[in-house]
């Protein structure tokens, strides 16, 4: 494999910026990642690069951006560093305008395990070195940890965004509320999480109708949270280029074994982390759960797409990309729809 034979232990960052109708910002902050000298090395007396750019899932509705940032684990985190800093310089939160909940111009830094070999105890420690570098190079932003880079507690995202009010934007204005680490929260930069986890796929369907409420209806249905939902799936809707787009962030759910039933089992993909497996509701298991949902609401379904990849097929790509040597994976790799 590309890894073995570069001696690179991966990991990735599905980079979040409040940002998406600026190309040209959002391409910079993809250029910065390259920038640092640590996302080269030289391996048998030939420089080659230990990070790349996967793929940038831009929507303009939503005004975001999510960068795929693949590469070494231990010299991931300057190149994640690098972007971070670019984006806190040329996005400003006060002029942010778009549908997708935020609060900060660099939204979440989350940090998966790729390679098996690499802990998520190891990605948490990359994240927390990285918000401790970050406060030093840009003094306004503030960031809270979740995952397995708050110790001790290692509180899930979907609990930290819960604590903070993180779907209320006028919460930025709560003067006592303060980051984990940071200065108190600024209008400019807002508010940052970063942290890392089992990997989270983005999976988004859209329905072919302007009724929000049906949409809301669907992505209650299939929250994992709800009765009868799929177990791991975070789901919202929202109004979506004159149609309703449920966005799913799909997470594992390691302490639950799978079915025993082959036909079952096509349901799912896993990975592993250590020797461990982490299933995942498939992206089509998920577009056929809607699909089904819709059809009993009056509405059919017109598109899914995923926000980057399965982990699997993520660390294939940065294989390959690294093998190759492209940094700027991105020019060449499309949006995945189904």
């Amino acid at each position: 494999m590309a890894s073995q034979r570069l001696n690179l232990r991966l990991a990735v960052c599905l980079l979040n910026i409040s940002e998406a109708r600026k190309k040209d910002i959002v391409q910079s902050v993809a250029k910065a990642a390259l920038s640092d000298k640590q996302a080269f090395a030289l391996i048998t007396g030939q420089k080659k690069m230990q990070t790349t750019v996967l793929n940038i899932f831009s929507d303009y509705d939503y005004n975001r951006s999510v960068l795929t940032l693949a590469g070494s684990v231990e010299t991931l985190g300057n190149s994640i560093l690098s972007a971070c800093v670019e984006a806190f310089n040329l996005i400003d939160m006060k002029a942010h305008i778009g549908i997708h909940p935020c609060l900060g111009a660099v939204d979440l830094v989350p940090i998966y395990p790729l390679s098996e070999s690499v802990s998520l105890e190891e990605c948490g420690r990359v994240a927390r070195d990285i918000a401790e570098k970050l406060i030093v190079d840009v003094p306004d932003c503030s960031l809270f940890y979740f995952g397995y880079a708050d110790q001790p507690l290692k509180r899930t995202l979907v609990q930290r965004r819960k604590e903070l009010n993180w779907f209320n934007r006028s919460s930025l204005k709560v003067k006592e509320r303060m980051p984990d680490v940071g200065a108190a929260i600024s209008p400019r930069c807002g508010l940052t999480g970063i942290g890392a986890s089992p990997y989270v796929m983005n999976c988004n369907v859209t329905i072919d109708t302007q009724d929000l409420n049906v949409g809301q209806q669907i992505a209650s249905a299939i929250r994992g949270a709800n009765v009868g939902g799929l177990k791991g799936i975070q789901a919202m809707a929202f109004p979506h280029e004159g149609t309703v787009e449920i966005a799913c962030n799909v997470e594992s759910f390691k302490d639950e074994p799978l079915p025993p039933l082959a036909e079952e089992r096509e349901k799912y993909i896993s990975y592993r982390i250590q020797g461990e497996e982490y299933p995942y509701f498939s992206p089509s298991s998920i577009e056929k759960q809607i699909k089904g949902l819709a059809k009993n609401l009056g509405v059919a379904t017109v598109g899914t797409a995923l926000v980057g990849f399965t982990p699997e097929h993520c660390k294939s790509l940065a294989e390959q990309a690294l093998r190759e040597g492209t940094g700027e994976f991105w020019k060449k790799c499309k949006v995945i729809t189904m």
